[in-house]
């Protein structure tokens, strides 16, 4: 091979919303590995993006710990703008950031709890596309790219008496994912979900539960919880240019249930 034909680093970047801990930090690491630069988005925790960031350089490639809390627009402009400057063309978003909460009834939900579930898991999906479309699209003079949102399970199952609201939110994302889809289908850019079902990693604390992996293990079918790595693997699948024609898709990553 000709030494000026090889590549000196990435040539397209992907941005990985709460790409500091579990899924998002585990499709963090995979991309990078696969040879793509990485912008690793946190809200609050710097540290622990700091250190996916290490794991990525170490190993040779493209990282950048990006901060914002997707929930706040003008955060989020700012972060593309930081990745503009710092990164090779944007050619995926990976929209990982989320939250749940305390488990509960819709009887006792407040107005502050659902205003940050939808701003988090809805809107800041919805800003963060938005600004990823004009960067990717063929039609603003964009080489095309890819968008992968996070689903959930719960939007097939809806979480009573414990995330309704939750469940909610990621049935909007499903929506949202094939209405961009087709929206966008002509301007090289293609739109898929992934709807993890019940995964090994921190949020269960989060929700005041951080057994409910291993409680929920018997229902599944194929009696475990997944892992971060596992549902990694589907979200490359659907960034890569493996599934080049696919779009409008929602893959469940759940063991069956």
């Amino acid at each position: 091979m000709n030494p000026s034909t090889v590549s000196s680093g990435p040539t397209r970047s992907v941005l990985v919303t709460g790409g500091s801990r579990g899924i998002g930090a585990a499709a963090a690491l995979l991309s990078a590995q696969r040879g793509w630069a990485i912008a690793v988005n946190y809200a609050r925790d710097a540290a622990a993006a700091q250190d996916i960031v290490a794991r990525i350089r170490d190993a040779g490639g493209t990282a950048l710990a990006v901060q914002a809390d997707v929930s706040d627009e003008a955060a989020v402009l700012a972060m593309f703008a930081t990745i503009d400057r710092e990164l090779p063309r944007l050619g995926a978003l990976v929209n990982n950031a989320g939250v749940v909460d305390l488990q509960g009834r819709v009887d006792g939900t407040t107005m502050a709890r659902l205003q940050r579930m939808f701003a988090i898991n809805v809107f800041g999906s919805f800003i963060c596309a938005r600004e990823a479309v004009k960067r990717m699209s063929t039609k603003r003079g964009g080489e095309g790219g890819t968008i992968v949102n996070l689903s959930s399970a719960a939007a097939r199952i809806g979480s009573p008496g414990q995330y309704v609201d939750y469940a909610a939110a990621k049935g909007a994302v499903d929506v949202f994912t094939l209405g961009l889809a087709k929206e966008v289908a002509l301007e090289g850019i293609r739109v898929n979900a992934v709807r993890p079902g019940i995964i090994e990693t921190d949020i269960h604390a989060s929700g005041g539960t951080p057994d409910r992996a291993k409680q929920m293990a018997p229902m599944v079918p194929m009696q475990r919880a997944g892992s971060a790595d596992e549902v990694a693997q589907a979200i490359f699948w659907l960034m890569s240019d493996e599934s080049s024609y696919t779009t409008g898709a929602v893959i469940d990553v759940t063991g069956g249930r």
